[in-house]
């Protein structure tokens, strides 16, 4: 049976593991479609990552199907058009994110090598190229420093497929204040993980690929610099941390675990399984493992906070896979006296856990149980205290807006549940603005689809805005009817730097191999 929408109200106290308080909707913005461009490809990653110059009105997009950046003109953004795409092939194997600043781009682009050595190419906004600097293995994320003098690259490193070969995580910064037209190598320097040991690492930051040391394990994702440009805070996604570099020295600073959300709490619940095919948010025994993919650092009143969306992500390897059903896991009697009723289908029987953690006493049987991702978004001190979490908001939110297509995958329609074993609607991309005096967060669902809103202005109390979602649920996701599809990249544009002199957000979706663009205008 369907649960009813709500939002728990908890105790003010805001301490690590405990969700922030619900509040009512605040309506002072919401987002207004005006124009998608549609490369028409489906589920090939053919509209990834975005980056925009406000001189010309052009959008950068990776194209991970063609190996390309495709250049976009939206100096009018209802009929964005294609005005170029740059051919990054000989630089490369894949490209993986595009940055822009100042009126230079740069591009992050893989080795064909599972352990070579990664590319950053500069072009200028006409697509020209400029110049290239090598980094390290797999640059999965780029981006420039906010004051524009070093451009910097979360190097993930990720095991071949039978995890032979696992490179060292890294993270690369490219000194440009020089300009990038005679760049060199010696510009290039890269804070690494090799000074921390297994034994030096926090055990709460999960190390556990076969045989790996911690900077083998270690894998960036992506990369937030704090607005003084002085500091780097860089997710380790697969391993539930952050590592905090200082980008002077080009040195990890420290590794930051970023705990467990407790699925047991009430506020804090989750749709568990994908065969009872009804919404059923519930409390559970779990632990959720936060797991960011996308950071961003912002300030208020001099402080620094980081919010992340937490996706959620396994290593899932020929050689080794951390997946395993719940149903499929022996249960500690002692710490599980209810475990059959907790196993049954229509309970959490289907989902999915690590087998790396909870085993406490090694004998077999788990006496706790973490799952992957929080399904929600979180606020961090700059410490990595969390601040706020968004509960099962995500969750509770899409019931009540879409129940018949609640926990949707993204490749495929009438797929009602199908998610709900696997990180629900999956927060992945996100970015902040902002607007008239008021700081808001844009989060993109992967799944499902669309754009969660909340004012963050008060980073311990955010408010929910509103849900966008430019899906056509009555469409056909392979013949390209089904608008929106798997949102990747968001970026916000402001209303001094818009082709419109009105705020827009544009979403970049991988599987529909879309881009849209929306016009945030004051609430109704």
């Amino acid at each position: 049976m369907q649960t009813r929408f709500f939002f728990a109200i908890v105790i003010a106290l805001l301490v690590a593991g405990m969700i922030a308080p619900a509040a009512a909707q605040d309506e002072t913005i919401s987002l207004n479609l005006l124009g998608t461009y549609a490369t028409g490809l489906f589920d090939e990653g053919a509209a990834e990552i975005v980056a925009h110059d406000p001189e010309t009105q052009v959008l950068f997009i990776t194209n991970a199907d063609a190996d390309t950046l495709d250049i976009l003109d939206i100096s009018d953004p209802t009929v964005p058009s294609l005005v170029r795409t740059i051919e990054l092939e000989p630089y490369g194997a894949g490209v993986n994110s595009v940055a822009i600043a100042d009126g230079i781009v740069a591009a992050a682009v893989e080795n064909e090598a599972v352990d070579g050595a990664g590319t950053v190419v500069f072009f200028d906004t006409a697509g020209e190229f400029i110049s290239q600097v090598t980094v390290g293995v797999l640059p999965d994320m780029v981006t420039f420093t906010p004051d524009g003098q070093r451009v910097l690259t979360a190097n993930e490193g990720q095991p071949s497929d039978d995890y032979s070969i696992d490179p060292e995580g890294s993270v690369s910064i490219i000194d440009i204040s020089g300009g990038v037209a005679d760049l060199t190598q010696d510009a290039v320097s890269t804070a690494t993980f090799t000074d921390f040991t297994i034994d030096d690492i926090d055990p709460a930051i999960r190390i556990f690929g076969p045989n790996a040391t911690g900077a083998q394990d270690l894998e960036p994702e992506y990369v937030a610099v704090t607005p003084d440009s002085s500091t780097a805070y860089v997710v380790l996604q697969e391993n539930n941390a952050l590592a905090v570099v200082d980008i002077e020295t080009a040195t990890v600073a420290a590794l930051v675990p970023l705990g467990f959300k407790d699925h047991s709490i009430e506020g804090n619940g989750l749709d568990a399984s994908n065969d009872d095919d009804a919404i059923n948010i519930a409390t559970y025994p779990v632990l959720g493992m936060y797991q960011p993919d996308a950071i961003a650092a912002f300030e208020v009143d001099g402080e620094v906070f980081l919010v992340t969306a937490n996706e959620g992500d396994a290593r899932d390897y020929d050689t080794f896979s951390e997946e395993v059903d719940a149903a499929d896991l022996t249960l500690d009697e002692d710490a599980f006296p209810n475990a059959d009723a907790l196993l049954a289908d229509a309970a959490m029987g289907p989902l999915t856990l690590t087998n790396t953690l909870g085993d406490d006493d090694g004998d077999g049987a788990f006496e706790t149980l973490y799952a992957y991702g929080a399904r929600s978004f979180s606020v961090w001190g700059a410490d990595g205290t969390l601040i706020f979490d968004s509960g099962d908001q995500f969750e509770q939110i899409t019931a009540e807006r879409l129940p018949e297509d609640f926990n949707s995958t993204n490749d495929e329609n009438n797929s009602f549940d199908d998610r709900s074993d696997n990180k629900g609607p999956e927060p992945e991309g996100l970015t902040v603005g902002m607007i008239d005096g008021a700081l808001y967060v844009f989060v993109g669902l992967e799944r499902i689809g669309g754009v969660m809103i909340y004012n963050i202005t008060d980073p311990t109390a955010p408010v929910f805005v509103d849900y966008v979602n430019n899906r056509d649920f009555a469409g056909n996701a392979e013949e390209g009817t089904a608008g929106d599809l798997g949102p990747e990249g968001l970026i916000f544009i402001t209303a001094e730097d818009s082709p419109i002199d009105a705020p827009l957000l544009v979403v970049t979706n991988e599987v529909s191999g879309t881009t849209s663009i929306y016009e945030i205008t004051p609430g109704m």
